[in-house]
């Protein structure tokens, strides 16, 4: 019966350590899932100032004024 009681023992370490492990993955699951969330949104508003900037400079330079010596 000892032995039982050992191996018994043995058995409810390994689950307390098995389900902490589960827990601690568990919570950087989560914060990684934050962090992507946030660098998704992060990329899109620099995707949006990229196009506002390339809007910006690639201007018809027909509409331009010509230089000032002409």
């Amino acid at each position: 019966m000892d032995a039982i009681e050992r191996r018994l023992a043995d058995l409810e370490v390994r689950l307390t350590f098995i389900d902490d492990t589960v827990q601690a993955l568990a919570a950087a699951d989560a914060e990684q899932a934050m962090r992507i969330v946030e660098l998704e949104r992060l990329l899109h508003l620099l995707r949006q100032e990229l196009q506002s900037a390339r809007l910006g400079v690639v201007s018809d330079p027909h509409s331009e004024p010509p230089p000032p010596h002409y």
